[in-house]
């Protein structure tokens, strides 16, 4: 598959970012941000949407645990988003690439002037070979405008954007039959052409300790990004090479089929 010119959307979660701790997880995170630059340098556009605000902003400041309230969380996000942000720029300007950072909320997208001006500010972005970086604006989003989890977050991106593809990376090696944690015999399901509700209920099961998703979130974002055509593929992100395995179209993960559109 040649992926020269085409843009994809990289998800990454709290749990490739972060230690159980809360603390950056350096090494992960130095070896996605070369893989990322390297893609960057074969000609595909990258657009990052990261979770783990809140994780690092937990470790950085020293607490004992995820506050449970929001202004709390709110808080830890507003110091975790400026390391992690912080921690982006200088490791991918160490291979020659700029990034920018776009924090969003749910009105950015659905209010018609503010999702004309973000697409706007994302082809520009592109076309300065800059590496957007996204996340959900944690410190002052509420309930009501919350998307609650990346992964729907990442697909919402992804078509906005046009994306060829969308590849979400978590901790397990994609979408299996019955849960591989308790499930000795549990066969991964390398291809979804249509996500039924069969689907759905293989998808519900307990999610990672330091993040908010599970495998149910990534099957709802690939619900939202198939339909608007872009190609989904949910990959363990450990180790980040997992993705030039992908882009060099080795059978891993799952993917979710696009449904076209016939005009």
């Amino acid at each position: 598959m040649q992926y020269q010119g085409k843009r994809v959307v990289v998800k990454v979660g709290t749990s490739t970012l972060a230690h159980p701790s809360g603390r950056a997880n350096i090494r992960e995170m130095e070896r996605l941000i070369a893989v990322l630059a390297d893609m960057m340098n074969q000609g595909i556009q990258v657009i990052l949407v990261t979770s783990g605000a809140i994780g690092i902003g937990v470790g950085k400041l020293g607490l004992k645990e995820k506050p449970k309230d929001t202004p709390g969380k709110q808080a830890a996000a507003t110091v975790g988003q400026c390391e992690l942000m912080y921690m982006y720029d200088k490791m991918f300007s160490e291979y020659g690439h700029k990034v920018g950072q776009l924090l969003i909320t749910k009105q950015d997208v659905e209010d018609a002037e503010r999702h004309k001006n973000l697409c706007a500010t994302f082809e520009t972005l592109l076309k300065w070979n800059v590496i957007p970086i996204i996340n959900e604006n944690d410190a002052v989003a509420v309930e009501e405008i919350v998307y609650g989890d990346n992964d729907s977050l990442s697909a919402i991106v992804a078509g906005l954007v046009c994306a060829h593809s969308l590849i979400i990376l978590t901790d397990i090696d994609g979408l299996y039959n019955a849960n591989p944690k308790t499930h000795p015999e549990a066969v991964r399901i390398p291809v979804v052409e249509t996500i039924t509700d069969d689907i759905r209920r293989l998808a519900k099961g307990p999610g990672s300790s330091l993040g908010t998703g599970g495998m149910e979130t990534k099957v709802r974002a690939a619900d939202i990004a198939t339909a608007a055509g872009v190609e989904t593929y949910v990959i363990n992100g450990t180790p980040p090479g997992n993705i030039h395995r992908l882009l060099d179209g080795e059978d891993i993960g799952t993917h979710f089929k696009a449904v076209h559109h016939h005009a």
